[in-house]
């Protein structure tokens, strides 16, 4: 990975984080207004900051990772990559396209 890959990747996930602590703490004040108890309101933040983080986290992770499928019909064969360059990506293709196909 090069560096401006490195900063973005970085930058992403700050937002994300950013993203889910902005979101736990609008959810987290609404809940207060209702009287919601600080032990079940502790509960419900954390669940909602650990929700939201791993959506986000995995919504980057799909974002930089490339799948190859077998181009026979019907064959759900995949190979799915992140993070590389240009030749890993095609010999992996390759591969993707002629493995033994199996046959029923």
């Amino acid at each position: 990975m090069n560096n401006s890959s490195i900063r973005r990747r970085r930058l992403a996930v700050s937002a994300a984080v950013a993203a889910s602590t902005a979101l736990t703490v609008a959810i987290g004040v609404r809940l207060s207004g209702y009287g919601v108890p600080l032990a079940l309101l502790l509960a419900c933040c954390l669940s909602c900051l650990a929700t939201f983080s791993s959506l986000l986290f995995r919504v980057i992770a799909a974002w930089s990772t490339t799948t190859h499928r077998c181009t026979q019909p019907g064959c759900d064969f995949r190979v799915s990559l992140a993070h590389t360059d240009a030749a890993e990506s095609r010999k992996w293709q390759e591969i993707a396209a002629q493995h033994p196909h199996r046959t029923l």
